[in-house]
């Protein structure tokens, strides 16, 4: 718990990073294209205020709102084409530019005349359609050093939010570790409260179990030695079902992952329980395909067969159906169970795995039921990389699964 605590600590932590990084990357790199366009644009549009070539210096800063120098029309590389109405270049102009040949700029023209935008990028030409009065002037301006610019600060953004994010990810992984700190420390008091209780509970149960047999050798077997034994059985059950939960919770049993058959485990399992069922006047089908294979720990997957068709008889009225099923999900074993319910819990089903919870109280407490049982097949579950759920069915019925996510 603990440990997937940190996890999603980390994650959200990264996750909004990663959300803020890329915004400023994002806007700082965008921000540099739409200033490079406006400044092109802002020349194009002054070439063809000007029949395609640049006024004196001190106008062209002028009518440029500042955005040019006196020296950008000995930088700016450019060239016109002039097109007739009837189509055909009447004159090409490439005094400007020493890459482009007339051939090339008069196919250039023509490309973006097929386009049929006013305004745009044809390779590494921003580009302008205008109409001169006497036919379309097309203007095109050399873009090739501003577009690598924003290209390297592209390329260089990304990678200083890279690093960034890879020093901040080892920054919060580590201090995350301290900021659950806390939170270890209060889960492990609680664990080791509850190993010593239980082991504390078990010798003045053994005792008071002892001396309950002692009176009823001597004759006082009567109601209260009987309610005596019961309720000691109780608090066995209770005490035992703490200190597996505690144990899961740590990590520390010992489990022995091997390849076993599935399908005869939770039939053998589901089998028991049948004179249970019905004592009780109640029917458990099961229906297993057979030959599903898993690799797991044998015992534990046993103890959460049985956690959860034992939950399904306790918690069946009189009378009550109960389904068991195993089967092939895609690659994977599905296991379910469905069980009728005189009344569906209300609220998040979710809350019936959290340990004490009992969605009934009374009929908990008359079916001997400590809300401890699902919180151990929970934790079962995840030391067998399975997700275990329920959820309500219509009819008054509900349903446990449990996928498993490798064979």
């Amino acid at each position: 718990m603990i440990r997937r605590l940190q996890r999603q600590f980390v994650a959200i932590a990264m996750v909004s990073l990663l959300f803020i990084i890329v915004a400023i990357v994002s806007a700082l790199n965008g921000f540099s294209l739409r200033q490079t366009n406006s400044t092109a644009d802002a020349i194009l549009d002054l070439l063809a205020a000007n029949g395609g070539v640049f006024p004196d210096a001190d106008a062209a800063v002028t009518d440029s709102d500042l955005l040019l120098t006196p020296e950008t029309r000995f930088e700016t590389r450019y060239f016109a084409v002039f097109i007739q109405p009837d189509g055909t270049i009447s004159s090409v102009l490439t005094d400007n530019i020493a890459s482009t040949t007339v051939e090339q700029a008069g196919e250039y023209a023509r490309q973006v005349l097929e386009e049929g935008r006013e305004r745009g990028y044809l390779n590494n030409f921003r580009y302008l359609v205008a109409d001169d009065g006497q036919g379309l002037m097309l203007l095109f301006l050399d873009r090739q050093l501003q577009l690598r610019s924003l290209q390297t600060m592209l390329e260089l953004s990304c990678v200083i939010g890279a690093v960034a994010l890879l020093v901040m990810f080892l920054l919060v992984y580590y201090l995350s570790r301290r900021a659950v700190r806390p939170v270890i420390e209060s889960v492990e008091k609680q664990k080791r409260f509850i190993t010593d209780a239980g082991h504390e509970l078990k010798t003045p149960l053994a005792i008071i179990s002892a001396d309950t047999e002692v009176l009823e050798m001597s004759g006082r077997n009567d109601q209260w030695t009987a309610s005596i034994r019961h309720q000691v059985e109780r608090l066995n059950s209770l005490v035992a079902e703490l200190l597996a939960l505690s144990r899961l919770e740590e990590g520390r049993p010992r489990r022995e992952f091997r390849e076993l058959t599935l399908s005869a485990l939770v039939m053998e399992t589901a089998e028991s329980f049948e004179p249970m069922a019905e004592a009780q006047g109640k029917l458990l089908e099961l229906n297993i395909t057979p030959g599903l294979l898993l690799r797991g720990d044998e015992t534990a997957l046993r103890q959460l067969v049985s956690v959860l068709v034992d939950n399904a008889i306790k918690y069946s009225p009189p009378g009550g159906e109960i389904s068991l099923s195993l089967t092939r999900s895609g690659r994977y074993p599905l296991l379910e169970i469905i069980n009728d319910t005189e009344r569906l819990p209300e609220g998040d089903l979710s809350q019936l795995f959290e340990r004490f919870y009992r969605a009934d109280q009374s009929r908990s407490r008359d079916s001997g039921g400590y809300g401890v049982g699902l919180s151990i097949a929970q934790a079962v579950a995840d030391e067998h990389r399975a997700k275990i759920s329920v959820r309500a069915l219509e009819g008054n019925k509900i349903a446990f699964s449990v996928a498993f996510t490798r064979a």
